[in-house]
C-alpha cells in the first residue's frame, strides 16, 4: 500500500469517527447541515477540481432537488427515500440540459452560461406557484424511511444523513480513482493532448457535469427533508459563491478539502450569526487570507507538510 493511500485511509477514518462521535457534544442538526453542504462541496469539487470546469450556477441543482423533494413529500405524500430520489433525479435531468447548453464553451464563457441558467431558474422558482415564493415550502414531513424508521427522531435522521453523505463521498472517491477520473484529470491538465489520444473530451466533461449536478441534488434533497424546508436561499447565486469558497478554503482538487471547507464555513455562519450582515465581510476576509497564505487550501497545505521530508 502506498503512503498516500495510507494517509487517505487514516483521514477517512478520522472523518467517520468525527461525524459518529461529534453528536455527543455538538448539536446534531448543525452537523447534518455540515454533511449536506460537505456533499454539495464534494460534488462541486468533482467538476472544478478534477474536470477544471468552474460553474457559477451550481446552486440551481441544490435548490431544484430541494424543491422537488419538499413538494413531493408534502403535496404528493412521497415517503422520504422516494422524495430524496425524486429530487436527485430532477437535479440530474436539469444537469443534463444545462450541461448540453454549457459544456461546449470553456473558461469564463462556461462559467457565465451556468450563472445565466442559474439566474433563470431562480426567477422561475420565485414566480412558480408550487414553490411558495419567498416563503418557500415549509413544514415538510420527514415521514418514515422504508415505512419503518421514524425520521422525526433526531438520531434516526442523523444516521440517515450520515449514510447518504458517506455513500456520496465514497462514490466520488471511486469516480476520481477510476479510469474515468484519470481521463478527467488529463483533460484538466491538457485537453488538446487528451483529444489527440482519441478521447471524446466533450462527452467526458458532460458526464462529469451531470454526475456533479446529481450529487449536488442529493445534498439538496436530503437538506430539504432534514430542515423540513425548501427556500430561495438554496437556489440564489450567493449559494453558488459559498460552495466555491468552501472548496477553495478546504483545498481545490483534494478529496477531503471540501469537507473541511464546508465545516469551517458553516461553523462561521453559525457561531458568528450575531454579527448579522458582517458575517459576509468576515467570510470575504478569510477567503482573501486563504488565497494569499494557503494557496492550496487547508487540506492541500497539510498534505504538503506531511509529504515534506524531515
Amino acid at each position: 500500500m502506498t503512503q498516500s493511500k495510507t494517509h487517505e485511509r487514516v483521514a477517512f477514518g478520522v472523518m467517520v469517527a468525527f461525524f459518529v462521535l461529534a453528536p455527543l457534544v455538538v448539536y446534531p442538526v448543525f452537523l447534518m447541515k455540515v454533511m449536506c453542504f460537505a456533499l454539495f462541496a464534494c460534488a462541486f469539487n468533482l467538476l472544478i477540481g478534477y474536470g477544471g470546469l468552474l460553474s457559477f450556477g451550481h446552486a440551481m441543482f441544490l435548490g431544484t432537488a430541494g424543491y422537488a423533494a419538499a413538494h413531493s413529500a408534502k403535496v404528493w405524500g412521497f415517503s422520504p427515500e422516494v422524495a430524496i430520489v425524486f429530487g436527485t433525479a430532477c437535479a440530474c435531468a436539469l444537469g443534463g440540459i444545462a450541461g448540453v447548453l454549457a459544456i461546449r464553451r470553456q473558461g469564463i464563457y462556461f462559467a457565465m452560461i451556468t450563472l445565466a441558467l442559474a439566474q433563470m431558474i431562480f426567477f422561475y422558482y420565485l414566480q412558480a406557484p408550487f414553490t411558495g415564493g419567498e416563503d418557500g415550502i415549509q413544514a415538510v414531513p420527514r415521514g418514515r424511511l422504508l415505512g419503518l424508521l421514524d425520521l422525526s427522531n433526531i438520531w434516526a435522521m442523523y444516521a440517515v444523513v450520515l449514510v447518504v453523505f458517506l455513500a456520496g463521498f465514497l462514490f466520488i472517491y471511486r469516480a476520481i480513482h477510476s479510469p474515468f477520473g484519470q481521463v478527467l484529470k488529463s483533460i484538466r491538465e491538457n485537453e488538446p493532448r487528451a483529444v489527440s489520444l482519441g478521447y471524446d473530451t466533450t462527452r467526458y466533461k458532460l458526464l462529469a457535469f451531470i454526475l456533479s449536478a446529481t450529487l449536488a441534488g442529493l445534498a439538496g434533497a436530503t437538506k430539504a427533508i432534514v430542515f423540513q424546508l425548501a427556500s430561495l436561499t438554496d437556489v440564489h447565486w450567493s449559494m453558488s459563491g459559498e460552495v466555491v469558497l468552501m472548496t477553495l478554503l478546504g483545498g481545490l482538487g483534494t478529496i477531503f478539502g471540501p469537507v473541511v471547507g464546508a465545516l469551517v464555513v458553516v461553523s462561521l455562519e453559525n457561531y458568528l450569526a450575531q454579527l448579522g450582515a458582517w458575517v459576509t465581510v468576515v467570510q470575504g476576509g478569510i477567503f482573501v487570507l486563504c488565497v494569499l497564505t494557503f494557496r492550496r487550501g487547508i487540506v492541500g497545505e497539510l498534505g504538503r507538510l506531511i509529504r515534506r521530508p524531515l
